[in-house]
């Protein structure tokens, strides 16, 4: 019985790592400051060498970001520059997020975890929203940016929350979201941004 109850607990850290990586695709600083709370209030453990992020000063300091980063995706023109170095970040964030919460793993197992599926996980659902951005910005002038900023911090959010309070939720979450950024990037894969209708 307890070999089981050690299998399900490690689903669910699992499944923990991959929701936080997941809203890193969307979100870079929001994670990482839930994470920390998490750690702060002791919802889900962290790993020992990332307890700072349950700290006063990281607190403080990954809130402000999140709030900056949220705010910066509404502004014309800066959502974009965002975009540029949203990928690489989104990668460096889920690899990140998910050794913090990766406890009681082997560390060879926890490295290739977070840097395989955490860090690639976010990565991929980067990608296509910012592609969805440039196409969004081609067929409404920007109109539809806002609604997309929108969509992508409440995900950020939801996908944070589930993954810490209700780990379970994440697996059926995480397979709609997959599937819609499939969706999305057969949609406006490469080079096929080059062909949507401009905006009258």
């Amino acid at each position: 019985m307890s070999g089981i109850a050690s299998l399900v607990a490690g689903l669910l850290i699992v499944l923990t790592a991959l929701g936080l990586a997941a809203a890193a695709g969307l979100r870079v600083f929001l994670p990482l400051f839930l994470a920390g709370l998490a750690g702060r209030f002791e919802w889900a453990p962290l790993h020992e060498n990332f307890e700072w992020l349950a700290s006063t000063p990281a607190l403080v300091a990954f809130g402000i970001a999140s709030l900056v980063e949220i705010a910066s995706y509404h502004v014309p023109l800066v959502d974009h520059l965002l975009d540029t170095l949203a990928v690489p970040a989104a990668a460096i964030a889920g690899a990140a997020v998910s050794l913090a919460v990766l406890v009681e793993f082997d560390p060879w197992l926890r490295w290739s975890l977070a840097v395989i599926a955490g860090s690639g996980l976010a990565a991929s659902i980067r990608v296509p929203i910012a592609g969805a951005r440039a196409a969004s910005t081609v067929t409404t002038a920007g109109v539809g940016n806002q609604a997309l900023a929108l969509l992508e911090s409440l995900g950020a959010t939801v996908l944070s929350f589930l993954a810490v309070l209700l780990p379970l939720a994440i697996l059926p979450v995480l397979v709609v979201l997959l599937a819609c950024v499939v969706l999305l990037w057969r949609r406006i894969g490469p080079g096929r941004t080059k062909r949507l209708p401009s905006a009258p």
